[in-house]
C-alpha cells in the first residue's frame, strides 16, 4: 500500500508491531540494523508508550509523535483563552469545528483546548494512526478524564468526500492544506512538517476541497495558509494575519 513505509517494531507496545503493519499493509522490520539496511525511507515504531513516525536519521532518536500537551506559549488550562488570531478566526460563537486537514493534529487539538467541538477527518493512514494514538494519549491525561470532556473525533476519509455526509453540520470548516513553498532554496521547514510533505506531497486539489468545505459549513469556512499564498476562496470577508501565515475568513451568514 505504502512503498516507502513499514512498521519497527522493538517489542514496546502491548499489541506486536505486526498487527500495525497488517492494518496498512506494510513490511514490518524487528530490529534497526535490518531497517538500515533497507530501501524503506519511514518507519512507524512504538517508543516511550508513543507511536512515533521515524526517517532513516531518526531510527536511532526519539522519532516525532502527536504531541497532545500544549506547544510553548499555549495556556495549560481549560478552556484555553479564545484571544488569539486562531481563535478569533475560528468565531466567538463557534461551537463545533471539523479541521478536514488533520496532519498532525496540532490545531485540532489547539481547538479542543479552548472548549471547541472537534472533528478531524484525515486521508492518510498513516497520519491517521498516529492521531489515533495521539488521542489515546489525551484521554489518559488527568485534566480530561476527571472534566469527563469530550474527545477530538477522527474519522480517516477523503474530507472533500466525507464533508457532505457529516452527521451533524458544523459551524465552522477549518482548512490547513499543504502549499507549494515560495521558493526552492528557502529555509528549511520544521522537520514534522517537511516529513509530512514527503509522505503526502502537496494538496492539489485544494479548490476542491474549500467548495465542499463551504457547502457544508453552517456559517464559516477558515483557511490558514502562508502569507505569500494567494487566497484559496477568493477574497475573505476577513483576515487575520501573523508574522509568516494568515487565516482567511469566509462568512456564509
Amino acid at each position: 500500500m505504502f512503498d516507502n513505509l513499514a512498521v519497527l517494531d522493538q517489542g514496546e507496545s502491548v499489541l506486536p508491531g505486526q498487527h500495525l503493519a497488517d492494518r496498512l499493509s506494510i513490511p514490518c522490520f524487528k530490529n534497526i540494523d535490518q531497517a538500515k539496511q533497507s530501501d524503506i525511507a519511514f518507519f512507524l515504531c512504538y517508543r516511550n508508550g508513543c507511536l512515533t513516525l521515524l526517517d532513516q536519521q531518526l531510527l536511532k532518536k526519539g522519532g516525532m509523535r502527536v504531541e497532545v500537551d500544549p506547544r510553548q506559549g499555549e495556556q495549560h488550562s481549560w478552556p484555553a483563552p479564545k484571544n488569539n488570531q486562531f481563535a478569533l478566526a475560528l468565531g466567538k460563537k463557534t461551537v463545533s469545528v471539523v479541521d478536514a486537514t488533520t496532519g498532525w493534529a496540532q490545531d485540532s487539538l489547539a481547538m479542543f483546548r479552548m472548549g471547541f467541538q472537534v472533528t478531524c477527518i484525515e486521508r492518510s493512514p498513516i497520519m491517521a494512526v498516529l492521531v489515533e494514538d495521539g488521542l489515546k494519549r489525551l484521554a489518559e491525561k488527568d485534566w480530561v478524564k476527571n472534566r469527563q470532556l469530550r474527545l477530538p473525533k477522527l474519522i480517516q476519509a477523503n474530507a472533500i468526500e466525507t464533508l457532505a455526509t457529516l452527521d451533524e453540520t458544523p459551524d465552522c470548516i477549518y482548512l490547513d492544506p499543504m502549499f507549494p513553498p515560495k521558493r526552492k532554496k528557502s529555509a528549511l521547514a520544521k522537520k514534522n512538517i517537511a516529513v509530512l510533505r514527503d509522505i503526502l506531497g502537496d494538496d492539489v486539489d485544494k479548490q476542491q476541497l474549500f467548495a465542499a468545505a463551504w457547502q457544508a459549513a453552517a456559517c464559516r469556512v477558515v483557511v490558514k495558509s502562508p502569507d505569500y499564498a494567494e487566497p484559496l476562496g477568493g477574497k475573505p470577508n476577513m483576515v487575520y494575519q501573523g508574522k509568516l501565515l494568515r487565516y482567511d475568513v469566509y462568512l456564509k451568514k
